[in-house]
């Protein structure tokens, strides 16, 4: 697999990918062309030096899946960085063969590179196969998670 930083041109992959499950059609917009809302985060992210939009490719230079890692720094933990992945995903027909296992060992280095003293994730509850592989990494349910979504 090969592992590298996403471009503007990997878009509707990415959103391919992110819309093709139960809960992201719900939320995804697989529109051709895509809203430019896409792009306008795009540009955002790849102007972040703490975000890493990252799509992995198969030996034919097809994209097989995608990540998002954040870091972010803070005063705890003495100046601490903090590693958050978002967005896995693989492409459908690439799943049930260990690549997300591959992905998420790169993502765990990939943190440690960064200076990262912890990754963490967040993960839908409806989701039992992702948390207990997520656990099969040495993930913790450490904290209960919060969130308020605005209108």
């Amino acid at each position: 697999m090969n592992f590298r930083k996403a471009t503007a041109a990997d878009l509707p992959a990415i959103v391919g990918m992110l819309a093709d499950d139960e809960l992201g059609r719900l939320r995804e917009d697989l529109r051709d062309p895509l809203p430019a809302a896409y792009t306008e985060a795009f540009n955002r992210i790849d102007r972040d030096p703490n975000q890493e939009l990252t799509v992995v490719a198969n030996e034919t230079g097809a994209l097989i899946g995608t990540l998002q890692l954040t870091f972010i720094p803070y005063l705890t933990y003495r100046g601490g960085i903090r590693a958050q992945i978002e967005a896995v995903r693989i492409r459908k027909d690439q799943r049930g063969q260990g690549l997300g296992r591959e992905m998420f060992l790169w993502a765990i280095e990939r943190a440690k590179s960064r200076g990262a003293h912890l990754l963490q994730l967040t993960t839908d509850k409806n989701r039992p196969d992702a948390i207990r592989f997520y656990e099969s990494l040495g993930f913790k349910a450490s904290h209960e998670g919060m969130k308020l979504h605005f209108p």
